[in-house]
Order: structure tokens, then sequence, then C-alpha cells
């Protein structure tokens, strides 16, 4: 689903030092936070509940106004320019911004209004989009009577009325289930490639590795790291090798490890030894041989890369989802979705 940046391609998206506090200063939700986005791509912002996230997408989508710093989309100032800015954007939030009341084809048409296109045009769009999200069966039906994965795609449909240049998109997948999550990637996916530039926000390890060019890593309002998936990785070491012997195998295995790898790390437990390596195939072929000439036949034998848990556990020394914070804006407990 990956598209490949353009070399020498323009900013799309621009964030420079970012201040944001809420509560008087009591609570810091973004912390000299940067960023920017190349057109054409996208940038998955991955990080928990709390991290300064939707934060971030409503600055950029000039929903709040920074305490200080620089933020353009499209080369225009975000608070200098709004209007201007909501001209070229589309935003998708966590819970979709739909009246319940209304059919799917009322909804749309009003956005339609909202954004000032003329009759036809308004339905001409909605017809297009509820076609495309295959939801031109339920147009006629009241939102109430629709899916979560239903919902969350007109929501999508919504913010494209416009055929925006960018589109943010803040934990699209948030409450879907495993196939709805598919079907919202395959949406994204065809976006993209019409040439829509993305910045999508994210708590799913699975979803920033499968849709995105690049990652930027936030914690507590800022990123910590930056990068593509495999160069995320990569700061986490390399491939492991994991063995699973029987028990009564593990010291003697264990020692054979050390002795043709070097360090390893033995979970009892599990049976599991874990030894790094720096030529995968090479190491695994080797420790098959010094197995096989001890007729210690393992269990479970390959190589493991380092996944974007390790890199999140490295990086910030929790889970991405484990931390239950505070939404600032409304004073609620928020934990893991």
């Amino acid at each position: 689903m990956k598209v490949l940046s353009i070399v020498g391609s323009m900013k799309s998206v621009i964030a420079e030092n970012l201040f944001k506090t809420y509560r008087n200063g009591q609570v810091k939700a973004l912390d000299g936070l940067s960023l920017d986005v190349e057109e054409g791509t996208v940038l998955a912002l991955l990080g928990p509940n709390g991290a300064g996230k939707t934060t971030t997408v409503r600055v950029l989508s000039t929903l709040l106004v920074p305490d200080s710093g620089h933020a353009s989309v499209g080369g225009i100032d975000v608070v200098q320019d709004p209007d201007a800015v909501r001209q070229i954007i589309g935003l998708s939030g966590q819970y979709a911004a739909l009246d319940e009341t209304l059919t799917g084809w009322d909804n749309l048409t009003m956005f339609g209004r909202l954004y000032h296109l003329s009759g036809a045009a308004t339905k001409k769009r909605a017809t297009e989009l509820l076609e495309r999200f295959s939801l031109t069966d339920a147009a006629k039906r009241p939102i109430r009577t629709y899916s979560g994965g239903m919902r969350r795609r007109l929501d999508l449909a919504a913010s494209l009325i416009i055929k925006p240049k960018v589109l943010f998109l803040d934990e699209p997948t948030t409450g879907l289930d495993p196939r709805g999550r598919m079907e919202m990637w395959g949406v994204i996916d065809e976006l993209v490639k019409g040439g829509v530039t993305l910045l999508l926000t994210t708590q799913y390890l699975e979803e920033a590795d499968q849709l995105a060019d690049d990652i930027a890593v936030i914690d507590r309002g800022t990123v910590i790291a930056r990068g593509s998936s495999d160069e995320l990785k990569s700061q986490v070491g390399g491939e492991r090798l994991e063995i699973v012997v029987e028990a009564e195998h593990l010291a003697e295995a264990a020692q054979l490890v050390s002795s043709t790898l070097g360090a390893n790390n033995v979970n009892e437990g599990m049976r599991l030894i874990t030894a790094p390596v720096s030529s995968g195939s090479t190491s695994l072929i080797q420790i098959l041989r010094a197995l096989d000439e001890a007729k210690i036949h393992p269990l479970d034998i390959g190589l493991k890369r380092p996944s974007l848990d390790d890199v999140f556990i490295s990086l910030t020394g929790h889970v991405a989802e484990e931390v239950v914070a505070e939404d600032a804006t409304s004073g609620k407990k928020k934990g893991r979705k």
C-alpha cells in the first residue's frame, strides 16, 4: 500500500516547534513538536492515547491555535489564513461527524452546502462518493441504522466532498473490527494512489507499518523518532534467532548457541533461546548444523525481525496502548481503545 516518495517534492504539511497547553498551562499537549509531510506521501503519527496526536491534527486543520510555533498546509499559514487552509484540506476525526437523524445522502449534501458547492456539484459529488465507498444502497437510510464501519466510511466520504489536496485522518479505524479495518485500509490506499497527501494518526502499530511511507513516533507532545518502518526497526537492532527445545536439552542448546554465536538469552519457562545475529540465514544454518551434530531437534527455530512494538517499547519504555492518559479537553480519563 505504500507510495514511494518523490525526490525533491514539496512539503505539503510543515509544523515547527509547536507548543500547546490546556488548563492554564497545567497540561502540556504539545511540547516543541516538529514534523513535515512530503506531497503525495503518507506520514503516520504513531503514539499512545494522550501523546498529542489529536492536538497536532487539530492545530494543523485550524481547529486549535497553538500557543507558539508555526504550521502551514499547502504553503498556507494555519493561523494567519485558516479559511484558505480549510479550502484545501479534508478531516476525519476519531468520532464520525455525522447527523444521526439524517440519511447518508442528506449528510453528504449538507457538507456540500457547507463548502458552498452548487446544488448540481453537490449532488454529483455525493453520488460519486456513495458509490466509491459502497454506500449507494444505504444512501436513503438514517445514519442511526448504519454499522460502525459504514459510519466511518461515510465520515471519510464527507471529508472528501471538496476533493482535498491534504487529508487528515485521526485514528480512522478506531472501533472497527478486523474486517472493517482492512476495508478502510483499502479506501486509504486508493486515496493516496489518487495523489492525496495524508497525515494519519494511529495507535495501531500494524496500521502504521501497513500504510505509511514515513512514521513519526510521538510521546508526551514531541516527536521522539522519525523514519520508515525498516529504519525505525533498525534502531532496536538487527534480526534475532529464536529456538525452542525440549526442557532437558535447554542448557546444552544454550551452550551451543553461546559458543557459535556469542551472547544469548534463555527463557526457561518458554524453553526459548534467543540470540542477536548480524547475518541471519548464515547464523541459522550454523546453529542447525550444531544442533544436528549434538542430536538436539528443535521444536521451533526461526529468525525474527524487530517489530514496531519493539521499537515503541525501546523508545518510550511502554507499549503503545497501555497508557491511560487524561484528555485535556474534556477532563475524562481515556484508556486503551
